[in-house]
């Protein structure tokens, strides 16, 4: 059976509490060789809101989620036994890299909620030559344990927060768009990783606008929690659960074609997907639902089209990029539509510009 198949809902154990980082000291008890893997700003945050620091090997990323990198960092490293992943998305995947090359546990400790990475045994690899998509890495480790301390996780960039929801409330349009032609055979498990999208989007729709409101005051309160553990956590387990009917489609292939754009580099994963939700939306005829989700997506402050992405220049040329790598054979669109091709997605493409702005005048 194939790794990517399995039912592997997410962590061991997951720890979400104020000061949760306090308990780090109990959770290395029995690793005698552990380090730590982080980055400048990522271990800054750590060391300002823990309340029991770590005395041991600190290892830094090169912010690439290389395999490269990894191998920089394993061959810098010699030898552990635990590895203490602090950090956002790239940098935790890498520590899952590195903990593959010495087969050794490894712990999460997320500076940022914006993403699944720190619950789930997957990981999304990138080049390290211009930090370009490469592919998605299934892992055969889950973390040992999450730790997600809310002091830490209220010093969230708000662009980091609002990719976040983007990134999770794809979960529900992901999978309900590829289990859509078979809803009434899904497995049980699969069943129960569509309920779990279900619960991603009621509780995003109801929570997000006040979260970001308590992030810009600095302050953790329920709607703060709720919004990071249901980013951390209860979008790992979709997948988790449901295996390949939980996982990447349409939005994240737009996302994959779009980090091949150069201006769209300094746009945040999650923030691209979010808009890779609307082109799959545009795809699948749900024009209804785009116009529904516009609101929701302007309040929160996640991009609704091209111009948002930055993306003004050689509209044609681009827009054709992004669409022959979201059509390709090897890409999750195929799970949509196994009949995909990229003038299908052109069109949607075209559809969402002309559903969410003025159409654009191409600036190149």
């Amino acid at each position: 059976m194939d790794i990517d198949e399995e039912i592997r809902p997410g962590a061991n154990r997951y720890v979400s509490e104020e000061g949760a980082t306090a308990n780090l000291p109990t959770l290395l008890t029995g690793f005698s060789h552990p380090i730590i893997i982080t980055g400048e700003k990522s271990y800054a945050a750590y060391q300002a809101h823990t309340t029991k620091p770590l005395h041991l090997p600190v290892y830094r990323y090169d912010g690439s989620a290389s395999d490269a990198d990894a191998a920089r960092i394993a061959a810098e490293a010699k030898h552990a036994d635990m590895i203490i992943a602090i950090g956002g998305g790239r940098l935790l995947d890498t520590a899952k890299l590195v903990a593959e090359i010495f087969d050794c546990e490894y712990i999460t400790v997320p500076t940022l909620a914006s993403n699944c990475a720190p619950y789930t045994p997957i990981g999304a690899i990138y080049n390290a030559v211009g930090h370009t998509f490469n592919r998605v890495a299934y892992f055969p480790r889950a973390p040992y344990a999450t730790v997600v301390d809310w002091d830490i996780i209220a010093t969230t960039p708000e662009d980091y927060l609002v990719a976040g929801i983007g990134d999770t409330l794809a979960k529900w349009y992901e999978m309900e768009g590829i289990t859509r032609p078979r809803r009434d055979s899904l497995t049980a498990f699969s069943q129960l990783g569509f309920s779990a999208a279900q619960t991603i989007r009621t509780i995003l729709q109801r929570t997000a606008v006040p979260a970001v409101v308590a992030l810009r005051k600095g302050q953790v309160t329920a709607d703060l929690v709720a919004i990071a553990d249901t980013i951390i956590g209860i979008a790992g387990t979709v997948g988790g659960f449901a295996g390949a009917d939980g996982r990447m489609a349409g939005a994240h292939a737009i996302h994959n074609g779009l980090s091949y754009v150069d201006e769209t580099h300094e746009i945040l994963h999650g923030s691209k997907v979010a808009y890779g939700i609307l082109v799959q939306l545009a795809y699948t005829g749900d024009d209804d639902e785009i116009r529904a989700l516009l609101p929701f997506y302007q309040q929160v402050g996640l991009p609704t089209n091209l111009s948002d992405l930055h993306v003004v220049r050689d509209l044609k040329v681009k827009k054709a990029l992004v669409a022959d790598w979201a059509a390709a054979d090897t890409e999750s669109f195929r799970l949509i539509d196994p009949d995909i091709s990229s003038e299908k997605v052109l069109a949607a493409m075209d559809k969402v510009e002309a559903l969410t702005a003025a159409p654009l005048v191409d600036e190149g």
